[in-house]
């Protein structure tokens, strides 16, 4: 038998560094698939996940479309937008004609035109719109019981004091709706108005507001555990420097705001109860999927949440994971497709088609999963939820994503950053109050100001206020 050749050193030599160079390239392709992996992670976006469009600091490419290329103002072929003139019952100020005498350029007289002439009308506020009272509460004495009686003032004089409910009203939709400070609010009243009000005093004048809008906020508190469908989404919210947090709730025909000092689903507990019988809407957010499980309520989650997670997938470097990612979102178009062409099929066939196509979204979410981190939680949430993603195609009325609550919640994002918060109970009182009016009158196409009116007016004159649940 024949012995095998001994490899001279040098060649061992070489081998090692062989051996030595693979491994090191190996180790530097490890590290730059996590370092895209992580990248990929660092880049995500409104577009590829659930973070909100204000976080992103650059539009994603091509976001803006061809929208990007117009010139600024109207587009040409686009029929002009003109504001419908006053009707002539509501000329308070008359009608003025301007006739034109002679030709401005040579002078010579001139015949009539036969031509509908040129409307101009212009709104002017009044120099000085208040209307400033005194009411004398008269003292008579009562030589039976030897005290001094004043006679009583009407009570929306007494309750209003100052300040009579229309101001009132203008001074809450300034706080409110405007998001001025009360500095603000002073300086509007003192340039604009004409009236010098303290800070203390518009505090008060505040407060006052807020405890006419209790019935009507209390009243929508225990009508949410008996809606058929909810859509809940929560913000931050500051108060006195700490962390709370304003959450949504917003039915068909109302949206109630609530500040709570925890994100946690005691709060859900707490306002909807355990036997709540409808559907939530809701983002994937643990508070929910306790609420849920707990509880045994049914739940819509944000499908458009979903598709950014799905859709942030085949931004990975990792080809097996842009697969999974790409096949899974050719699965939602197919759905898609289906719920589009709903008014070529027959109900039998559209019904059957839209089975199918939901069946082949859980299956290819749920299945063939490659072993990357971010897919196998994807595939874990198909598994466990995917049913809840669909309710939406069953139950009438339901939308499939949370934008309701989302745009509901938009503006007290924006008063968040503006006004920095409160800092007392009561602050946080008139928070709820005031954004739960302008939502719900926003929401049901009624003026914020009219229904401030009509609150204060009856808080004032002690009788019951006006129901924000429109005519139930």
């Amino acid at each position: 038998m024949k012995e095998a050749a001994t490899p001279c050193p040098q060649c061992q030599i070489l081998q090692q560094q062989l051996q030595a160079l693979q491994q090191q390239v190996q180790d530097l392709q490890t590290t730059l698939a996590k370092l895209q992996t992580q990248l990929a992670a660092k880049n995500k976006n409104s577009s590829t996940s659930s973070k909100p469009p204000s976080s992103d600091l650059l539009k994603p490419p091509g976001a803006g479309g061809d929208a990007a290329q117009r010139s600024q103002g109207g587009q040409p072929g686009h029929p002009p937008h003109q504001r419908a003139l006053f009707p002539p019952e509501a000329l308070t100020g008359g009608c003025h004609s301007h006739q034109l005498h002679a030709c401005p350029c040579c002078g010579h007289a001139l015949l009539p035109g036969g031509l509908v002439p040129r409307v101009v009308q212009q709104i002017e506020i009044l120099d000085l719109p208040l209307r400033i009272e005194e009411h004398q509460a008269l003292a008579g004495w009562c030589p039976q019981c030897q005290q001094m009686h004043h006679a009583p003032l009407p009570a929306i004089i007494d309750q209003g004091g100052l300040v009579g409910p229309r101001l009132t009203a203008v001074i809450a939709f300034l706080k409110g709706v405007c998001h001025a400070s009360f500095s603000t609010i002073r300086k509007f009243l003192r340039d604009v108005v004409g009236v010098a009000i303290s800070r203390g005093q518009l505090s008060k004048i505040i407060g006052k507001v807020s405890a006419a809008l209790d019935e009507p906020y209390e009243a929508l508190l225990r009508q949410l555990p008996r809606e058929d469908v909810l859509n809940v989404d929560e913000t931050g919210h500051k108060d006195n420097g700490q962390r709370w947090w304003t959450w949504c709730f917003r039915a068909s025909l109302f949206t109630l705001f609530k500040i709570d000092p925890t994100r946690s689903g005691d709060v859900l507990l707490q306002t909807l109860g355990e036997e709540f019988d409808g559907v939530l809407g809701c983002d994937y957010f643990s508070a929910y999927r306790r609420y849920m499980r707990e509880c045994n309520v049914l739940v819509q989650f944000c499908l458009a949440h979903l598709i950014r997670e799905v859709r942030f997938l085949t931004t990975l470097p990792d080809r097996a994971e842009r697969a999974y990612g790409e096949c899974v979102l050719a699965a939602f178009k197919e759905l898609f497709g289906v719920i589009h062409r709903r008014e070529q099929l027959s109900s039998k066939e559209f019904e059957w088609s839209l089975e199918a196509a939901r069946q082949r979204v859980l299956r290819s979410g749920s299945e063939a999963a490659p072993p990357g981190k971010h897919s196998q939680n994807l595939a874990e949430r198909f598994r466990r939820h995917g049913e809840s993603y669909f309710r939406f195609l069953t139950t009438p009325g339901l939308e499939p994503t949370n934008n309701v609550a989302e745009q509901a919640i938009r503006f007290v994002v924006i008063d968040r950053h503006i006004t920095q918060g409160t800092r007392s109970e009561g602050g946080r009182r008139w928070c709820e109050r005031i954004w739960t009016v302008i939502a719900t009158c926003t929401q049901q196409g009624r003026s914020v100001f009219e229904y401030l009116c009509q609150a204060v007016t009856a808080h004032f004159r002690g009788e019951s206020v006006p129901s924000l649940l429109g005519n139930q």
